[in-house]
């Protein structure tokens, strides 16, 4: 079976995106899935990368028909349910760690389906610890542990190490997606991800 490792960070909305779209594509292929938590603020300065809404900024008419593609791809993976953050740009820090905790503890994939829609259907301010708190408490997560597990020095050095590794692989911005050696980067590669691994 082949696996697709999906590296993405809470602060990217085609991160979003394309995690809502990865299961068609794992039950068209038989794929398995592997989530990759990186800082995405480490890998743009690793690499000397800007966020789309400052390298588009003074390019007239670019950043308006990347809300486009990005609009048109909504649409056609009927993803109704996404909003953008009101609180964009959102520091994702602690819920970066947070994933880091969770891929120790084992409950990464519950971790990231209570995230990813705090973040991109709730506009959830998740840089607040509160709002945090309370995203995860109320999913059944034990929150308090979650949280002061976030401040130790190998949680906070896993990340740094995970978004190192990440960047050695060639990794310049997310979301990007690994199928061995073979690297695909942003939502609208995963039609050619999806061909490489002879889905339909």
């Amino acid at each position: 079976m082949a696996e697709i490792e999906f590296y993405f960070d809470f602060g990217s909305p085609n991160a979003y995106l394309s995690y809502k779209v990865l299961p068609e594509i794992l039950t068209r292929t038989g794929a398995s899935l592997t989530l990759k938590p990186v800082l995405l603020g480490g890998v743009f300065k690793a690499t000397n990368n800007q966020s789309p809404f400052v390298a588009m900024a003074n390019i007239k008419g670019k950043f308006a028909y990347e809300q486009l593609e990005m609009q048109r791809f909504i649409v056609k993976h009927q993803l109704t349910s996404f909003q953008m953050n009101n609180h964009f740009p959102v520091n994702t820090l602690h819920i970066m760690r947070g994933a880091v905790v969770a891929e120790a503890e084992g409950f990464l994939d519950q971790y990231v389906d209570v995230v990813m829609p705090a973040m991109w259907e709730t506009s959830q301010k998740m840089d607040d610890p509160e709002v945090i708190k309370t995203a995860l408490a109320d999913a059944g997560l034990d929150a308090e542990t979650i949280i002061a597990r976030t401040a130790e020095p190998e949680i906070k050095q896993k990340l740094i190490e995970k978004t190192d590794q990440a960047v050695s692989r060639g990794i310049f911005g997310i979301p990007t997606f690994f199928v061995g050696d073979e690297m695909w980067f942003g939502k609208d590669r995963l039609h050619q991800l999806e061909d490489y691994l002879g889905g339909k």
